[in-house]
This record gives C-alpha cells, sequence and structure tokens, in this order.
C-alpha cells in the first residue's frame, strides 16, 4: 500500500470526527489479529497480485470473513475488493483489459446499486488495475464497464470496488507522474490505459464529481457500523 495511501478516505473520515488506524503491510506494518477493537474495515490497493502467496493478503481475507461474519462493514478499493472476491469464494483472474485513467461505468439498474452508487446510470470514474475480481455467491452486481464487466459488488453492508473512489489531488499526482514500465507496455496495445497527461486533464471536476460519490457510499458504509 506504499503508493496507494487512504487520501481522500482519509479525508472524509477526518471530516466525520471518526479515528482511524492505517497499516502498510508493504512498509512492514502488521496486520491486526482481528477486528474486535474496529468498527469498520477499509482495504486500499497496492501493486501485488492478490493472488500472491503473501501473507498480509491472507490474513487480510481473514479480517474480511470476520467482518462480514460479525456485521462489521467491510469496503476494499481495487486490490481491496479483489480480496474481498476471494475471501468470500470468488476468483480474482485478468481483466478482460488493463484499465488505467478515468473511464465511465454503468451502475446497474436495480436498488440496491443506486442505494450505494445514487441515481446516475453512468459515472467517470478513476481506474488503476491489470486483475479484476467474479462475484461471490450472494453478492449482487452494482457496476460494469466494456472492459471489465465487474467493476462492484456488494453483500448486506460490504462493499467492494474495482476503481479508486478514494483518489484526491495529490494521490492523483504523483500517480500520473509515476514512471511505470508495466503501465508504458500496456499503453501500446491498449486504449485503455492512458497516459499522465490524460489522467490529469480536467482533474478538478472529475475529482469532485467522483468524491461525491465517494462521499455517498462511504457514509452508506460507515452508517453499518456498531454505534
Amino acid at each position: 500500500m506504499s503508493a496507494d495511501s487512504p487520501a481522500y478516505l482519509a479525508t472524509w473520515l477526518r471530516a466525520q470526527g471518526l479515528a482511524f488506524d492505517v497499516r502498510d503491510s508493504q512498509a512492514g506494518d502488521a496486520v491486526p489479529e482481528d477486528l474486535a477493537d474496529f468498527a469498520a474495515l477499509a482495504l486500499l490497493g497496492g501493486e501485488m497480485n492478490a493472488n500472491d502467496p503473501l501473507p498480509a493478503l491472507r490474513h487480510s481475507e481473514v479480517l474480511i470473513r470476520q467482518g462480514v461474519q460479525r456485521g462489521v462493514p467491510v469496503i476494499g478499493h481495487c486490490l481491496g475488493g479483489q480480496l474481498m472476491a476471494r475471501a468470500l469464494g470468488a476468483r480474482v483472474v485478468d481483466s478482460p483489459a488493463p484499465e488505467i485513467g478515468w473511464h465511465p461505468i454503468q451502475i446497474a439498474a436495480n436498488a440496491v446499486a443506486r442505494a450505494w452508487l445514487g441515481d446516475a446510470a453512468v459515472a467517470e470514474v478513476f481506474q488503476w488495475h491489470y486483475d479484476a475480481f467474479e462475484l461471490p455467491e450472494g453478492a449482487t452486481l452494482l457496476a460494469s464497464s466494456a472492459a471489465c464487466p465487474r467493476q462492484a459488488f456488494s453483500i448486506g453492508r460490504h462493499i467492494a470496488l474495482q476503481f479508486h473512489v478514494e483518489l484526491d489531488d495529490a494521490k492523483l499526482r504523483r500517480w500520473a507522474e509515476d514512471d511505470d514500465a508495466r503501465r508504458e507496455q500496456a499503453s501500446r496495445r491498449c486504449d485503455t490505459v492512458h497516459a499522465g497527461a490524460a489522467m490529469r486533464l480536467d482533474m478538478s471536476t472529475r475529482l469532485l464529481r467522483q468524491q461525491r460519490m465517494a462521499d455517498h457510499l462511504y457514509r452508506r458504509w460507515m452508517a453499518g457500523a456498531p454505534q
């Protein structure tokens, strides 16, 4: 998670007066043993594959299952959403096409999707992924895209996202300037992989729209937390 900070999620939690604890397993931080002292669980992104044999990833899946079993609301962003899928019995596979940059998603035409993501039929969100999740049993599909048909799912009070709704200005600028060899290679074969200049285009307006979605779904996520 070293390059994948909480960003706007941290800003939102502070604005609500909610204390939080950030653990960066890539930097050597220990993952919590259990969720006994936590009212909610958020998982962020990372450069690794969700299927990599890393102890921190497998223990994160244990925490996800605890959250679902105990009613502690869980949210996953990108890699975090993929770990949720794995923890709940679904596969994480190569995305039909990688997505990097700003891309539209189609919001599913069901009441659960509208409750989580709002009433718009289409939203533009920031993506950075090469892999994608399949749907766990009992999950409701919330959104899709032409390049990746499973963009978000929910199970009760828990939500998994393939995209980076936690993005803020500083994080976007850092990513746009990243000299990433894998992204450069993918951009030569996929029009769904954007360069840094395209990421920064109209970034203030795009971030504001995405953060309105984040406000909405973070409120719903935390509404399920024990008081």
